[in-house]
């Protein structure tokens, strides 16, 4: 789908008085091949269900960078199971016990983390969207969580030309609670990912 800049920002006015599903349903009448992806961090089950609501088969692409918390696993198998998600996994090419041999985990500030980031996460989603090239791609970014995510909106376009809809986009995590709770998905905060690190730093997927 492709939508002036004056469009783009006439619809997404119109998608603040939206409820989330409403969004997902609209975008899902629009779209040919549509996927959500998902690294089941925390608040990820709003997402997951609003999508599966519209569209019970679409690709849920996961990630995986191999260096996820116990708990984030345990949540995973919760949330595929309760939903029944169409999971696509994708994981990088070396094994996590072969790279902590060779290279480890990198500091954010240390020459060698761009590499690793590379491998575990931009590699592994590369490959994905190029397999299933998408025209529209669901994701649970929001306001307020980077600099880079607040010149966003609900709708906006990534550097592939790939329509991105975050139906979520002005909830506050209060708000998603209270969304959380009202549909019985559950939710794990014990997470972590080794490219960002910091919770305001992007890791790269969304600035390309």
């Amino acid at each position: 789908m492709k939508f002036t800049e004056n469009e783009l920002v006439a619809l997404n006015e119109s998608f603040r008085n939206k409820t989330p599903l409403e969004v997902v349903q609209w975008a899902i009448s629009h779209a040919d091949r549509p996927v959500v992806t998902t690294n089941f961090r925390p608040y990820e089950a709003s997402i997951l269900q609003v999508c599966v609501d519209a569209k019970k088969d679409i690709p849920v692409i996961w990630c995986d960078s191999g260096y996820n918390t116990p708990q984030t696993y345990r949540h995973a198998e919760e949330v595929i199971a309760q939903l029944g998600l169409n999971i696509k996994l994708y994981v990088p090419k070396q094994t996590t016990a072969h790279r902590d041999v060779v290279l480890g985990v990198p500091g954010i500030d240390d020459p060698k983390h761009q590499k690793f980031t590379e491998q575990v996460k931009l590699e592994p989603f590369k490959r994905a969207m190029s397999e299933y090239v998408p025209d529209v791609w669901f994701t649970n970014l929001r306001k307020g969580q980077t600099a880079l995510r607040d010149s966003l909106d609900i709708l906006s376009y990534g550097g592939d030309g790939v329509l991105k809809v975050s139906p979520f986009y002005h909830y506050s995590d209060a708000e998603l609670d209270v969304y959380l709770s009202k549909n019985n998905l559950p939710n794990e905060f014990k997470y972590f990912d080794p490219t960002k690190v910091l919770e305001n730093r992007e890791c790269g997927i969304h600035t390309n």
